[in-house]
């Protein structure tokens, strides 16, 4: 259920007394702790944008505080029950203060920036968590919520929990000698395949789970040309899925660059659910673990 879809211009009833606030809205800003992690004064009414920092306020126990979460956070089931403020890259203000919150805490990348900057300057306390897509950057989160909400001890038991299963995981794949190169597939856009490059999600996820990113050379996600995809040699293709519009298999292996691949022999495919494998959040060494098990079988050791 959606609170506010996508409204149109930020202005109206809700922004025109909240922009005009200075020294109120400086006052209710999060406070700093003694190591410079910001903290909420009252978390009573939070709204979480970001599926990754939703799962970790209910890993914490503390999805009492929540007031409305953003269309990423599907998980825990329980959380579909919170109202919907919108896509978190695509954000409305009016939408995000719909719901009287308390405390805004925000996965850095949310947007549009034009949205967020309205936010920051409200009276309504915004709290932006790093994303690092590594090991450290999931604890890193944890200990940020776990401090934003005042539940530094529980964060800290947490973290150290999943410190110990990612350390478990990526150990599953420490032996093996022969790396599988793997192209993420984010889309095909009129023929042409849409691949992660490094400081991806995609990218993190490949290498913790002991594959080899078959793409070098860029960040972020580009467009590829036919003659980059054969260079790529890719063995394996990983793709999301329950994220947007499906690429079928006979629209993959029937591309004429993937067909003059490894993988275009071997159609090795390997679907996940988006939130799952990319979330970088506590149910990463899971599927850090799924995807090694997809890639090697019998090779991953427990």
């Amino acid at each position: 259920m959606s609170v506010f879809p996508r409204l149109s211009a930020v202005r109206g009833s809700i922004l025109g007394p909240v922009i005009g606030l200075s020294m109120a809205a400086i006052a209710l800003q999060p406070a700093s702790a003694a190591d410079g992690t910001a903290v909420f004064a009252d978390p009573s009414k939070i709204v979480a944008i970001g599926g990754s920092i939703t799962e970790i306020v209910y890993a914490l126990g503390q999805e009492k505080h929540l007031v409305a979460r953003d269309s990423t956070s599907r998980f825990p089931k329980a959380a579909l029950e919170l109202p919907d403020v919108g896509y978190m890259r695509a954000l409305s203000p009016e939408g995000v203060l719909s719901v009287d919150p308390t405390g805004i805490l925000a996965l850095h990348g949310s947007g549009p920036k034009e949205a967020v900057d309205v936010l920051k300057k409200t009276s309504v306390p915004f709290i932006e968590v790093p994303e690092h897509y590594s090991h450290e950057g999931i604890l890193e989160k944890v200990r940020i919520v776990g401090k934003a909400l005042g539940v530094d001890a529980k964060a800290e038991v947490l973290a150290k929990e999943l410190d110990a299963k990612l350390t478990a995981a990526e150990k599953q794949t420490a032996s093996i000698k022969e790396r599988k190169r793997i192209l993420f597939v984010l889309s095909i856009q009129g023929g042409k395949i849409l691949a992660a490059g490094s400081e991806t999600a995609a990218d993190g996820m490949v290498k913790l789970a002991g594959g080899v990113n078959a793409v070098e050379g860029f960040s972020g996600y580009k467009q590829m040309s036919d003659e980059a995809i054969i260079t790529a040699r890719p063995d394996v293709i990983l793709m999301m899925s329950n994220a947007g519009p499906t690429v079928s298999d006979d629209e993959l292996f029937g591309n004429p660059s993937i067909a003059s691949t490894p993988v275009g022999t071997a159609h090795k495919l390997i679907r996940i659910d988006g939130a799952y494998l990319l979330g970088f959040g506590p149910r990463t060494a899971d599927a850090i673990h799924d995807l090694a098990v997809s890639l090697y079988g019998g090779q991953v050791t427990d």
